[in-house]
């Protein structure tokens, strides 16, 4: 029985990582800020298992930031082109 709690938090974890991915793309498809936000926050959880780490794979925690940057500069894009 131990081992059906690891199954669940990998299952979690790949989830989260692939709703990321998928939001992060239908964001850039149709340029919304709100699907950029939701990926950042979906992303961030499984990538600070990575920040944790002590080599390179450190970097990974960074990814996040990239969804976050595109919906803060496609909100204000947004903002700025309706009237």
């Amino acid at each position: 029985m131990e081992q059906a709690g690891f199954y669940w938090v990998g299952l979690v974890f790949w989830g989260l990582i692939g709703t990321g991915l998928f939001l992060f793309a239908w964001g850039l498809w149709k340029k919304s800020w709100k699907s950029f936000l939701v990926s950042g926050m979906a992303l961030f959880l499984p990538m600070l298992y990575f920040g944790g780490a002590n080599n390179w794979f450190r970097l990974l925690a960074l990814i996040p930031l990239i969804p976050f940057t595109l919906a803060f500069y496609t909100k204000k894009e947004f903002k700025n082109t309706k009237y």
